[in-house]
């Protein structure tokens, strides 16, 4: 349906000027906040980077929750720089989006009323710190996979966030898998909570990177226009092939009895995720999505003074350049 709304939104601009726009894509330039763009063009970006964003901050929810919990001094310090690097990365994002000419309490206020959504992920409870170290390993390390690609997209400001965005990720990545091997090669207590972390987390953690290509209704145009580098499936591949030998190196049991190296393909097969939860997640009926957005909400509630005593600053400065002229 997105999709046909984006081609039908295409078909409205200028056929000269869509065809030298794509023209560009196919050249690999970089588009600009101020170059020409058809409007499907900039509201897909709208979408994707805006979600981007609120998956930053709605992820810090899940480990902020377990900072004042952590079993060392080390790992609290490691947790907290992880949390930080977090928020700054939703606001590189935020910055990038308005670029296209949407504010940022514009983008917060659609997240809010259900207009906009963030990874089904951060839907799920930490129930434990081995889920620190899980999601560390497995969220992050999926979201590797799918930023990477995205460092080459054809929107220079969400191209230039990504490359600063993917060198701390790694950085989380390996925090993550850290923890997790410290559990793993712990007390058998701490190998039996880390091996039930990526039991839990293993098919969320599929689930990022979208529905699969035969049900997905954006990536064709996404991908035409360099939006988007790969298709769900494949970066889904990836991950599992990158992942399953280092579950293996733990010596931590696969969580999916599908998972088999099939020599013909030159990759592991694995068992799809329940798509159904998937949808149903989505539509905020996963374990956390009510409490993730009350602790939006309240954020936003709460910040209404900032955001007020800024905007009345601004004016009276305003109007005082106004008298002075």
């Amino acid at each position: 349906m997105y999709a046909q709304m984006v081609q039908s939104e295409a078909t409205k601009d200028d056929p000269e000027k869509l065809a030298a726009f794509q023209a560009r894509i196919d050249r690999d330039e970089k588009i600009e906040p101020k170059d020409w763009m058809p409007e499907g063009y900039r509201k897909t970006l709208i979408r994707q980077i805006g979600q981007h964003a609120h998956s930053e901050i709605v992820g810090q929810l899940p480990e902020g929750n377990w900072i004042t919990r952590a079993p060392t001094l080390e790992r609290k310090a490691i947790l907290l720089a992880k949390v930080q690097d977090e928020a700054g990365h939703g606001l590189y994002l935020y910055c990038a989006t308005e670029t296209l000419g949407v504010s940022r309490d514009e983008l917060t206020e659609m997240l809010l009323d259900g207009r906009m959504k963030y990874s089904s992920i951060f839907n799920y409870p930490t129930l434990n710190w081995a889920d620190i170290g899980a999601v560390g390993w497995l969220v992050d390390g999926a979201a590797i996979i799918n930023q990477v690609p995205l460092q080459r997209t054809s929107f220079g400001p969400y191209s230039r966030a990504m490359i600063r965005v993917c060198k701390e990720e790694s950085f989380h990545a390996r925090q993550g898998f850290d923890a997790i091997r410290k559990m793993a090669e712990g007390t058998p207590e701490q190998k039996k909570m880390a091996q039930n972390a990526v039991d839990r987390l293993w098919f969320p953690a599929l689930m990022m990177f979208g529905p699969s290509d035969k049900d997905s209704t954006h990536s064709a145009q996404s991908m035409a226009w360099k939006i988007k580098m790969n298709t769900n499936d494949e970066l889904r591949q990836k991950f599992v092939d990158q992942t399953v030998p280092q579950i293996e190196f733990l010596g931590l049991d696969l969580p999916d009895d599908g998972i088999k190296w099939n020599e013909e393909r030159g990759h592991y097969d694995y068992s799809d995720p329940d798509w159904s939860e998937f949808f149903d997640v989505i539509k905020g009926n996963g374990p956390c999505n009510v409490d993730r957005l009350a602790a939006r909400n309240k954020a936003w509630k709460d910040g209404a003074w900032v955001r007020d005593g800024l905007l009345a600053h601004a004016r009276k400065k305003a109007a005082a350049k106004v008298a002075a002229e």
